[in-house]
């Protein structure tokens, strides 16, 4: 599943991996903040998702951590949305089709 597929889907959560400070200075609608360094405490969580997760955060470095960690511990449907900017264009594109 993709970046695109998986903002269509109703049940997509989107995560925020930056410090709750850089959350603060912006992110997308809707977006959960959850630094990358509080996913491990959440894997129970992320299993029991009805839908895809869609990691963010500034560039994708920090999300693209976050997205193997969840899949070497098992955690499907995860998805590297890549900075958060892009993942806020992504859903502008779709809105404005």
């Amino acid at each position: 599943m993709n970046l695109k597929e998986a903002l269509k889907d109703p049940h997509v959560q989107i995560i925020d991996v930056r410090s709750f400070m850089e959350y603060q200075m912006g992110h997308v609608s809707g977006s959960v903040n959850i630094p990358l360094n509080e996913i491990p405490q959440h894997v129970t969580e992320f299993n029991t998702a009805t839908g895809p997760l869609v990691f963010c955060c500034a560039s994708g470095n920090r999300s693209g951590q976050a997205v193997y960690y969840l899949q070497e511990s098992g955690v499907k449907s995860v998805i590297n949305g890549g900075g958060w900017m892009n993942v806020n264009d992504e859903i502008s594109q779709m809105q404005t089709v």
